[in-house]
């Protein structure tokens, strides 16, 4: 695979909505563009900690431990049902900041399913040096589609005056149900 083939399938795979995505433009809604940022930090490094691994050693273990990756997914599941349920039941008043925090990005991250796929599919089998510069470019993906959706929430926040609306809130907790319903389906 070339760099070219690589990033743009990287950027179809990161731009699409997923639990790591809807709680990075949650964080803008409810931050704002500027202290949002930081959440960059969290998926980067949740990604970082799953697909260099996977990319380095991941395809020889799945081959030996096949119900590892089933293990993933329902862990993945029961997370991100988790945070569809907290979002849920937020109450609609206040501390909206609260309901995206670095650590929950940064574990939904390590549970995204698009990991999986990075990690095994996308990034190539190499070198620890060799994979490097693919990272690179992960990196540079990564950072310009979570500004993009923190810059999305961040325009919502703003025009539903930095709250984020009860009805907001409930449609990215319905979104996450059927997301962790979908990756339970998935080892069925």
């Amino acid at each position: 695979m070339t760099p070219t083939v690589f990033a743009l399938s990287l950027l179809a795979l990161l731009v699409s909505p997923g639990p790591t995505n809807t709680l990075i433009a949650l964080g803008g809604a409810a931050r704002g563009f500027v202290r949002a940022l930081p959440l960059i930090g969290a998926e980067l490094s949740g990604y970082l900690l799953v697909i260099t691994p996977l990319a380095l050693f991941g395809r020889p273990l799945l081959e030996m431990h096949p119900g590892l990756s089933s293990a993933v997914r329902i862990v993945a599941a029961l997370w991100v049902m988790g945070l569809a349920i907290r979002l849920w039941a937020r109450p609609g008043s206040g501390g909206q900041a609260g309901l995206v925090t670095f650590r929950r990005v940064f574990v939904t991250t390590l549970l995204n399913p698009k990991a999986l796929v990075i990690g095994l599919a996308l990034l190539p089998a190499t070198t620890p040096l060799g994979l490097v510069p693919w990272l690179a470019l992960f990196a540079v993906t990564v950072l310009v589609v979570a500004t993009g959706w923190i810059a999305a929430g961040a325009a919502l926040g703003r025009a539903t005056a930095g709250q984020v609306p009860t009805l907001l809130r409930r449609g990215a907790a319905g979104y996450l149900g059927f997301v962790a319903v979908g990756l339970a389906a998935s080892v069925l």
